[in-house]
């Protein structure tokens, strides 16, 4: 029999900041916004997610964003890959310079997003994408912030 571990929750960010919280979500709808004006591709989307996720430690939305790239038709062969992307052939030029680019943001206080990482997007995505892009990225920083700090809401839980 396997037994899990509960996770405790540290405070409902939810009720207790729902103000805030409220804004959190109006800013991620802002983000989509962003990227449907841009074009930019729904599985990518949940890539990009997953990856900061990934580097954040954030359970909750490696969770729920497994199960949308699921739901949209992403491979099992990626999502298993995404951790070491840069060492698998499964990904486009495209999606490495987001990915690399989602690393560089995520890890902004250890990159300080230099000028060649940003060049790299660029070469890929225009202006207007690139901006979406780093809405997005942001966006999922700020909501890993919250659900790794506050343990606010249960892996497992989130039902596309």
């Amino acid at each position: 029999m396997t037994t899990t571990t509960q996770i405790p929750v540290r405070i409902d960010f939810d009720s207790l900041a729902s103000g805030f919280s409220k804004a959190l979500a109006h800013l991620d709808r802002a983000a989509t916004k962003e990227l449907d004006a841009a074009g930019i591709d729904q599985k990518l989307r949940e890539l990009i997610r997953i990856r900061a996720s990934q580097l954040n430690g954030c359970a909750y939305c490696i969770d729920a964003h497994t199960k949308d790239a699921r739901a949209i038709d992403e491979t099992e062969q990626r999502l298993y890959g995404l951790a070491a992307w840069r060492e698998t052939p499964y990904f486009t030029a495209r999606e490495r310079a987001a990915l690399a680019w989602t690393e560089s943001i995520t890890l902004v206080a250890d990159t300080h997003v230099p000028d060649a990482d940003y060049a790299a997007v660029a070469e890929e995505f225009s202006p207007a994408e690139v901006a979406a892009l780093t809405s997005l990225i942001v966006m999922i920083n700020a909501w890993n912030a919250v659900s790794v700090s506050t343990r606010c809401w249960e892996p497992g839980s989130y039902q596309p």
